[in-house]
């Protein structure tokens, strides 16, 4: 059944009600996304030169250091999954999730049991509407990180790894988050932060560059005991930064989509309710018409 034209005009003021929210939040990602894009460059050559650093000292050190052991048998994993803690992101946080799901699989063909730590309130509703278990989660900064969390993060997932024995002990830690290559492009990626893979993807130096040698003081432990945890944590920290902006790029298109849509919905219905409008005055017009000519026949007749 047809609409009648003060419906559509309702419909119309709803789409454009619907098209400034969308606008505004589309503006508002614009804003924050620059902010955040350069926090997350400004963060990338600390986490560089760490790197570099704990490569040199984990090369020349020749220490048998926890964080770097390999367990001879891996029967665990701590996989931190980073989403978003707001919807309106497009498929920014079922992205990582599907990533996360295919390295969960990967893991238990190789016969490890996969334990789930979570940041984002996106991956906690993933998690408990299909009644999966977490170990520990963390919300409410997916779009703005600070360090503290990451330290906070990267000391629950050390401590688990560390932990000789227990309910909580892990053999392997891994974090999957959304790289941001560009406001185009944000790719998940899948990490294996422990045992300790000191040199990582784009941060990986030249095969000709030669690290420097370093003189340890008080001793070699000592100093990794100390470099070795704040390098997880930088690295935690680097990947929160890297989905924040992801985060906010992808909010950024998705309501970009969601304006235009809107403003082809309401041309659609300007159209509909206008050709709905002259075939109402075309049949009033016919009314009258049919009307006055039954009229004239109805007075020749009497004559």
């Amino acid at each position: 059944m047809a609409l009648s034209v003060r419906e559509y005009r309702a419909r119309i003021k709803s789409t454009e009600s619907m098209k400034k929210i969308t606008r505004a939040m589309e503006l508002i990602a614009a804003s924050r996304i620059i902010k955040a894009q350069q926090r997350a460059q400004s963060a990338a050559p600390y986490a560089r030169e760490l790197t570099r650093a704990v490569s040199a000292v984990a090369t020349y050190s020749n220490v048998d250091h926890p964080m770097t052991r390999e367990a001879e048998n891996p029967t665990t994993a701590a996989v931190l999954i980073v989403t978003s803690d707001r919807g309106l992101a497009g498929a920014y946080s079922s992205s990582v999730l599907k990533e996360s799901e295919r390295l969960a699989e990967k893991l238990r063909e190789e016969g490890k049991e996969v334990r789930t730590y979570l940041s984002g309130r996106k991956g906690e509703a993933y998690f408990r509407f299909r009644n999966r278990s977490v170990v520990r989660s963390w919300t409410g900064f997916s779009d703005q990180p600070t360090y503290d969390v990451a330290a906070d993060i990267g000391k629950v997932l050390i401590d688990a790894f560390v932990a000789e024995e227990g309910e909580d002990a892990v053999d392997e830690v891994h974090v999957v988050y959304t790289r941001f290559r560009s406001m185009l492009l944000q790719e998940p990626t899948a990490v294996r932060l422990l045992p300790l893979e000191v040199v990582e993807g784009e941060e990986r130096p030249d095969s000709d560059e030669v690290l420097p040698l370093y003189e340890f003081e008080p001793s070699a432990e000592a100093v990794l005991d100390g470099l070795l945890p704040q390098y997880v944590q930088s690295r935690i920290f680097f990947a929160l930064l890297q989905a924040a902006a992801s985060e906010l790029a992808a909010r950024q298109k998705a309501m970009k989509s969601a304006t235009d849509n809107a403003e082809e919905l309401i041309k659609k219905y300007t159209r509909i309710a206008n050709q709905a409008r002259q075939a109402g005055i075309t049949q009033e017009i016919s009314e009258i018409v049919g009307g006055v000519n039954a009229l004239a026949d109805a007075t020749a007749g009497s004559e």
